[in-house]
């Protein structure tokens, strides 16, 4: 596998003044975006795949052992607070369980069983979209994470590094960036870790955005749980709608701190009730709602 072959770049690096030693990896680190860049049009068509299953009621299912786990779970509970999406939209299972996010369960990426019976409790259904990440493509748990979600007909994608891996050919669609042999052989935490946290944060960002969780770019769907939130809330108000601070502070009020209510109330002068019922029927696209306003185009 190519994350267990040496790299001619790095040997004796142990050798190695610091400074040296982190301009290589800084070099190497450098190479994964090129081969994040080289993927995205298959993370194009995972994204536009995601988005039609969570229309339909469907989910996203993240699997994975390790460190590709671990960056599933991160990027899995990062969706609601940044979002405002339900929980259930985008998940993850990782083997080991939540305390593999913590402490290192060497062993359980062998349990098949366990991945089975991991996917089994989210109720699959043909609507769900199951991503296996794996740097090697070729770990049990996630080979039998997919093998399980395809046959409850549940639509499959594997996030890996090396071509032809045996997760791509079990795999509906294959997101694969070739970052090459690691500074310490087979340390898939880092350059392989790295184009994972990429891609991931790409496919949910761009996920969300299709989905009419943002507007513009502005995070329009955030929470205003704590007085971080709140100000950033009514900073966007002021940008999108051209308002004074006070101004802000009554729409956040008057609409319940909800931001998208705030902007079709400050927008068109109508009521919270109408505001609601105007966003309802849009699906949640404040977009839709009010085209082009507050986006900076001419």
């Amino acid at each position: 596998m190519t994350q267990e072959r040496r790299n001619p770049r790095s040997v004796d690096i142990d050798l190695f003044p610091t400074e040296r030693i982190l301009r290589i990896i800084n070099a190497e680190d450098a190479l994964v975006a090129g081969a994040v860049a080289a993927a995205i049009p298959e993370v194009a068509k995972v994204v536009d795949l995601a988005v039609q299953c969570i229309r339909n009621g469907g989910h996203i299912i993240y699997a994975g052992t390790g460190t590709s786990g671990r960056m599933a779970i991160v990027d899995a509970v990062e969706c609601p607070p940044t979002f405002g999406t339900p929980p259930e939209w985008v998940q993850s299972v990782i083997a080991g369980g939540t305390k593999a996010f913590t402490q290192s369960i060497e062993g359980s990426e062998d349990d098949q069983a366990k991945a089975a019976a991991d996917l089994r409790a989210k109720k699959l259904s043909k609507n769900d979209v199951v991503i296996g990440i794996a740097a090697s493509g070729s770990t049990p748990y996630t080979l039998a994470a997919l093998e399980f979600a395809k046959g409850k007909g549940a639509k499959t994608a594997a996030l890996v590094c090396v071509e032809n891996s045996t997760l791509s050919k079990i795999a509906d669609f294959t997101i694969c960036t070739a970052v090459g042999p690691e500074i310490i052989a087979g340390s898939t935490r880092m350059k392989a870790g790295t184009a994972q946290k990429l891609v991931l944060n790409m496919f949910s960002t761009t996920l969300m955005i299709r989905l009419g969780m943002t507007y513009s770019n502005w995070m329009i769907n955030v929470g205003m749980t704590n007085h971080k939130l709140r100000t950033r809330g009514k900073n966007m108000l002021q940008e999108i709608l051209g308002v004074k601070p006070e101004q802000a502070e009554k729409l956040v009020e008057a609409s319940g701190s909800n931001l998208k209510v705030a902007v079709i109330m400050g927008a068109t002068g109508c009521d919270r009730k109408e505001a609601e019922k105007q966003l309802a029927e849009s699906n949640g696209n404040l977009r839709a709602v009010l085209g082009h306003l507050g986006s900076g185009r001419e």
